[in-house]
């Protein structure tokens, strides 16, 4: 029997986490001689007090449901895929060499061309690791993050090499085609009070089918039931007759192409040319999302959505409030991961007492009403 409900394992404890790290917060923002209450308010205020706030909470929460997905499909196998830096770089080389050597005529047929290469790019850069990790033994965790520095090397000397513009100091490649421009929010949202200015693109919803087709792939197929069986016990899939190096193949096959799709927001969507480190950190930072969103597609966008708001909120907040550093803004996210990942179990253990003591005293309540039985 379960310790607790679903619901709460997968809202209550997140919940009372975040809560915990935001009081830790506050406190932090106190010592510095700011208000923890106006700090607060600032950041609500600059991530959901207007359509701008939105635009820029929902366009870093699409990045991290990417990101998310791919930490969570390969948690779901029991393997800790920190390379989403890299996939996701690769995955935007991958953006740039379709949409600069095609002419397309129209970005609806440009973006399904961009999934694949993004997909399948971000795909071949796990690979690697995943063979590793199969055929030699070497740890998914030492190989993914290794693959994240030659990532980033490779795409400065391509910048630098391969694509930047003749005549151009700058490390980017040419902007895309005019016809290649994804919508932003202000072409299908405008009435909502979206500008033209909002990064907010039409990968919000590819991201959100993503989400669904995670859950449709670990739920609803033989594959994900495989997944989540080699995640639970090795040892019991093999001898259920599944094959180990099929689904770390698989599994992180999947896991990298989701990461190398974030590109598609950034590099299509915002930047709509390549440019350098347009990944920003949102591959570690969607290991915090799958921890905190408990690998569920529905937990990765909320939490993607809590961590889109602390980026958009905490860059309001270092302006309207000078003493708050970019480094404190750092340090508030800092506690948001802590509690909801490394101390995970200070929560979760007395909450498990807490159930379990009030599941004792039904069953004790219901055996004195019944004591025939």
């Amino acid at each position: 029997m379960d310790k607790m409900p679903k619901w709460a394992d997968v809202v209550l404890i997140p919940l009372i986490s975040v809560v915990l790290a935001l009081i830790v917060s506050g406190l932090v923002v106190a010592l510095i001689g700011e208000s923890p209450v106006r700090a607060m308010e600032v950041m609500v205020r600059g991530a959901f007090g207007s359509a701008y706030g939105w635009g820029y909470t929902l366009y870093y929460a699409t990045n991290f449901i990417f990101t998310g997905l791919a930490v969570a499909v390969a948690f779901h196998a029991r393997l800790f895929n920190i390379g989403g830096e890299g996939q996701a770089a690769i995955g935007g080389l991958g953006v740039a060499i379709i949409l600069l050597n095609v002419a397309w005529p129209h970005w609806t047929v440009a973006l399904l061309a961009a999934v694949l290469f993004s997909a399948a790019f971000g795909a071949a850069w796990a690979a690697v690791p995943a063979y590793l990790q199969a055929k030699r033994g070497s740890h998914i965790v030492i190989t993914t993050i290794m693959f994240n520095y030659i990532a980033s090397a490779l795409l400065v000397y391509l910048l630098v090499n391969v694509f930047r513009v003749e005549g151009s100091m700058a490390p980017e490649s040419a902007r895309f085609a005019e016809a290649v421009h994804l919508p932003n929010a202000a072409s299908f949202a405008g009435f909502l009070g979206f500008r033209g200015s909002t990064p907010l693109n039409f990968a919000f919803f590819l991201a959100l089918i993503a989400c669904v087709g995670v859950w449709l792939l670990i739920w609803r197929t033989r594959l994900g039931y495989e997944i989540r069986a080699f995640g639970h016990s090795q040892t019991a899939a093999v001898y259920a007759g599944i094959n180990p190096t099929k689904i770390i193949m698989i599994t992180m096959l999947i896991s990298g192409g989701l990461a190398g799709m974030m590109a598609i927001n950034v590099v299509m969507g915002e930047a709509e040319r390549l440019v350098l480190d347009f990944v920003e950190g949102a591959g570690f930072v969607g290991i915090a999302v799958a921890l905190m969103g408990r690998s569920h597609p529905v937990g990765v966008v909320l939490a993607a959505l809590l961590f889109g708001a602390l980026y958009q909120g905490g860059a309001e907040l270092q302006f309207e409030m000078p003493a708050i550093s970019r480094e404190m803004v750092v340090v508030i996210q800092a506690l948001v991961i802590l509690f909801t990942g490394a101390l995970d179990n200070m929560v979760r253990m007395p909450m498990e007492k807490v159930f379990l003591s009030i599941r004792r005293s039904r069953e004790a309540a219901a055996q004195s009403q019944n004591p025939a039985e």
